[in-house]
């Protein structure tokens, strides 16, 4: 695990080459615009926003300069809190002391101690999110070495598993498994919310999942999954999970689906959605789920996503949506798993432009050969 010593490099690249690099190749006007989005988007609550919209320009610019210096402050500790307001007022302060013994005054420019203190706080809040964000890049890495190959190999089918995080650790999970000689899993789920809360848990179910898989059937192992994260997570969490097993010597898909969004059947008829599922996991003990069967012809496509994909949104607050993405794929069959995901992720990229992602996307792509 990183120490944090971030600052300790021997490779320190120097503080007027970093300038002058920024200087270079920064896209100033983009990121700040970007980065003010996320600071309303992280400061302002949806009722202060509708507020916000109801005023005029100038009263709404003072509101907004105030409510995000307010909340900024209220986020600090204590301690810091104290440091940054005491800074505050005394930037903007000198004190005249007069000496009565020789008629002269003395002048105390406090200014200078008002930005040390801001300075200080500002040093402090930084050494923290650098911290975590060593901490948060260590579980990244960890994640990474758990995921499986992008396109696994498995005869009779081919696969393309993909997953990018909205944060730098991800809440979804997308999984293969040789179960045996004939037999792989493939698993797609979803921790309510996201970041490392999410992908604790992520964590956590993907190793149940892995327990269980070999000596379990679909439903079995669901049912299992679902009771062990309905005892160990708390109540307000809960997962969707998608498990599909193919046979390198069948044609027929069997899935359990538990509360994730429907996979899309892509194929010489058509595009169709295949029924959804049961309830998703942690939500209800010893839950029933029902097994699935889906047959598929040489070149059949299947499709399962997260929420990610379709709440994907531009600079403009529009989604993505799920009759664009259905459109798209409809343009897609004759491709093969891998070029059907690059185009996805290439078509979402296109339309979200510079903006954040706000939540985790997740693909599998199964296609029969």
């Amino acid at each position: 695990m990183s120490s944090g010593n971030t600052n300790n490099s021997s490779e320190d690249p120097g503080l007027r080459k970093t300038i002058k690099k920024d200087l270079k190749e920064g896209d100033f006007y983009k990121t700040i615009h970007r980065d003010f989005k996320e600071i309303k988007e992280f400061y302002i609550t949806p009722e202060k926003k509708k507020r916000l919209s109801e005023m005029k320009s100038i009263k709404r610019g003072f509101f907004l300069v105030w409510w995000i210096l307010k909340s900024m402050i209220l986020k600090l500790t204590p301690v810091r809190r104290i440091l940054l307001l005491i800074g505050i007022v005394l930037s903007f302060g000198a004190v005249t002391f007069s000496n009565s013994d020789n008629d002269t005054n003395s002048r105390m420019e406090f200014n200078v101690i008002g930005g040390g203190l801001i300075l200080l706080v500002l040093m402090l809040e930084l050494k923290d999110k650098l911290l975590a964000r060593d901490e948060l890049e260590a579980g990244r890495k960890v994640q990474s070495a758990l995921q499986p190959k992008e396109s696994p190999e498995f005869e009779g089918w081919s696969l393309w598993l993909y997953t990018c995080p909205a944060n730098e650790v991800c809440g979804d999970l997308v999984d293969f498994i040789n179960i045996d000689k004939e037999r792989g899993a493939l698993v797609m789920a979803d921790v309510a919310g996201k970041g490392l809360n999410a992908a604790l848990l992520t964590a956590k179910l993907q190793a149940t999942v892995r327990a269980y898989v070999e000596e379990s059937e679909p439903i079995e192992l669901v049912s299992k999954v679902n009771n062990i994260f309905f005892r160990d997570s708390l109540r307000n969490i809960f997962a969707s999970l998608l498990l599909m097993e193919i046979n390198r010597n069948s044609d027929e898909l069997i899935f359990v689906n538990a509360g994730h969004l429907p996979p899309v059947i892509l194929n010489d008829e058509g595009l169709k959605e295949i029924p959804k599922g049961e309830t998703a996991l942690g939500l209800v003990k010893d839950m029933k789920y029902t097994l699935h069967q889906q047959s598929m012809k040489s070149g059949d496509v299947l499709i399962a996503y997260s929420d990610g994909v379709t709440e994907a949104r531009n600079d403009a607050g529009s989604f993505f949506g799920l009759e664009k993405f259905l459109n798209l794929l409809r343009t897609l069959k004759h491709l093969s798993a891998k070029e059907i995901g690059a185009s996805i992720i290439s078509e979402i990229d296109k339309f979200a432009g510079d903006t954040r992602a706000n939540d985790d996307i997740s693909l599998i792509i199964i296609k029969r050969t």
